[in-house]
């Protein structure tokens, strides 16, 4: 099979897929991210209170970046979730992400992101 070439989304994951690959990065953070939180509440979480930056190869999500970008009264954001899977790992990915997610809180008047 072919690899198909990476294509960027805002906020287009759906919870399974978001789940998905957490799951496949599991073992990549040290301790796990297992071990720190509940994948299947995290996951809620993230598909309902964040703005994901998401890196797809077809139908795959292969990088995620997952920021509150909310706090508007203080001009606060914080990201929560930096990863990509380990295949696409040195392919810029992970920055292309950050800096959509920077662009974004920008945007929306945000003087902070942690």
């Amino acid at each position: 099979m072919t690899p198909q070439s990476v294509t960027y989304r805002v906020r287009t994951a759906s919870k399974a897929a978001i789940l998905a690959h957490l799951l496949a990065c599991d073992a990549d953070y040290n301790p796990t991210l297992s071990q720190r939180v509940d994948l299947l509440e995290y996951t809620s979480k993230l598909s309902d209170k964040a703005a994901t930056f998401e890196a797809w190869e077809g139908s795959s999500l292969v990088g995620l970046v997952a920021a509150y970008l909310n706090d508007m009264e203080r001009g606060h954001g914080f990201i929560t979730n930096v990863s990509v899977l380990q295949r696409f790992a040195g392919r810029g990915i992970a920055k292309t992400l950050l800096q959509e997610c920077v662009d974004e809180a920008r945007r929306l008047g945000m003087d902070e992101i942690d």
